[in-house]
């Protein structure tokens, strides 16, 4: 289902997008969270400074009239302490319901930003909270009997599954400091908070379903009317009974918090009560965020017992950092006995960077094994005589067996990285080598072109040519290796003049 999505930048507390993310809140029952920051490398002793904070609000019941506003707070622009009260109490207020994807994090970095900007504590608690993760693996068990597992699924791939939505994460390690935003930035920060309300609208009708009617969040009645009502000797006292233990304990909540050094604030939102759904779903659900004094503290300045290290290791890894460097020649030089032409072979962190190289007219494979471990990459690498291209640290530790065979990736994003291995690697890049290997399997073109009769033959149980090409002039190509059929379409033309920008080539 599409939601009538709008996006404002939020840079200032005089702006109408501010007065609408105000109102927003007040209307709102439903609010997605994510959060970006600039990358910084892992041996800093402090938080990364969170730039921007994505909030989507839903006004409505999720219908086909329903709207979603997305607000991008640029945190680098609007005055911190303005904004920091509105967002407060939408934190802790009862009446909303917060989603995030593993948000915890995100609290802490914003804590840490805005207590640096003079607001005194930063944020402490998330209340009436829903994580993501959560979420799908209690579906998960609930539909196959499976638990949590170990890895924890990426966002990506869940709304890949659960939405049938691919959700690109190439401009996540972005700097999201810098400005102003691209408009692919905001549309990547928009859509990473939209997508948790869609996913939450798919989880809804299952969560509604697991619980009961006879749930004692229903029975809204006093203790009076528990202990002589006609009905207090039934099998329904107990839920009763304990529908009254929470009120009691409700009520003492706050002298409970302060014995506990957390002192609970009250809201000031004026928002809109939930629905009766919403409001079983928060009941049996909902988590609480509550950031301890140590969360608050770096990595670095936590304490931690270290265990000497010897220093064997300590020159090993000295030789490690100044063996990142790429010293050739490559294992295709002739000098070497190679035939000229540049093989790569990408690890699983690099896999992205597979399909621009191949686009190019590069030989780019990727490993036999779905889960190979370093000497099998090592193997597969040294066999076929190709440069392993990869952003894992460790394996450079293997440069020794492997040499002139093994590079690590510095750049972050794809388009960077195919203009970094193109550099270090002088490849001579034309025109002509666009679009003349199968991104799909790496394989290569049959010499010939096919016709449109002979590509309809190729492509029988096979492939689906669109019928609006049958009419057209135009050529088709196959891959001799894994049988793909490809056509000069608007996609090809697209695919071209992109990468003759990337690699900077005349027309």
């Amino acid at each position: 289902m599409e939601s009538n999505l709008k996006i404002y930048l939020v840079s200032s507390t005089d702006s109408p997008e501010f007065t609408r993310l105000k109102w927003s809140f007040t209307r709102s029952t439903i609010i997605a969270l994510d959060a970006e920051w600039k990358p910084q490398r892992s041996s800093s002793s402090s938080f990364p400074t969170v730039t921007l904070l994505q909030v989507a609000c839903r006004h409505g019941q999720a219908t086909e009239d329903d709207v979603s506003d997305v607000f991008l707070i640029d945190l680098t622009s609007i005055h911190l302490p303005s904004v920091w009260e509105l967002l407060n109490d939408m934190f802790v207020s009862p009446d909303v319901l917060k989603l995030g994807f593993r948000f915890k994090q995100d609290l802490v970095y914003l804590s840490s930003t805005f207590t640096q900007h003079g607001c005194e504590g930063g944020f402490q608690e998330v209340k009436q909270y829903l994580d993501i993760t959560s979420i799908y693996n209690h579906q998960q068990h609930k539909r196959f009997g499976r638990k949590a597992p170990k890895d924890i699924k990426s966002l990506a791939a869940i709304c890949k599954e659960m939405l049938d939505i691919s959700l690109s994460k190439e401009l996540q390690c972005s700097d999201w400091s810098h400005r102003p935003l691209t408009e692919e930035q905001k549309l990547y920060a928009a859509t990473d908070a939209h997508c948790l309300l869609q996913l939450f609208d798919v989880f809804k009708a299952h969560l509604v379903e697991g619980i009961t009617s006879l749930d004692p969040g229903e029975i809204n009645v006093g203790l009076k009317e528990i202990l002589t009502g006609s009905d207090y000797t039934s099998k329904f006292v107990t839920l009763k009974l304990c529908k009254a233990a929470d009120v009691i304990r409700s009520m003492s909540e706050n002298g409970q918090n302060i014995a506990n050094g957390v002192v609970s604030r009250k809201t000031t939102l004026n928002t809109m009560p939930m629905d009766e759904s919403l409001l079983k779903i928060v009941r049996k659900y909902g988590e609480r965020i509550l950031l301890k004094e140590s969360d608050l503290l770096p990595k670095k300045l936590k304490k931690k017992t270290r265990r000497r290290v010897p220093s064997s290791t300590v020159n090993t890894n000295k030789q490690l950092v100044c063996s990142a460097e790429w010293q050739g020649p490559p294992p295709w030089d002739p000098s070497l006995g190679g035939d000229g032409c540049p093989k790569f072979l990408l690890d699983v962190m690099v896999e992205g960077l597979a399909k621009h190289l191949r686009c190019v007219g590069i030989d780019a494979a990727i490993p036999h094994l779905k889960k190979p471990d370093s000497r099998e990459l090592l193997d597969q690498a040294l066999k076929e005589n190709r440069v392993l291209l990869t952003r894992d640290t460790k394996l450079l530790r293997h440069q020794d067996m492997a040499k002139h065979q093994i590079y690590r990736v510095k750049s972050l994003l794809k388009n960077e990285q195919l203009l970094e291995v193109i550099e270090t690697f002088q490849l001579k890049i034309t025109g002509d080598q666009l679009m003349s290997r199968c991104t799909k399997c790496n394989g290569k073109f049959i010499q010939k072109p096919l016709s449109i009769e002979e590509a309809i033959e190729a492509a029988k149980g096979f492939q689906r040519i669109p019928n609006c090409l049958f009419n057209k002039n135009i050529e088709f190509w196959q891959c001799m290796n894994c049988h793909q059929l490809y056509w000069e379409g608007t996609q090809y033309h697209n695919a071209v003049q992109k990468f003759m920008e990337v690699c900077k080539l005349s027309e």
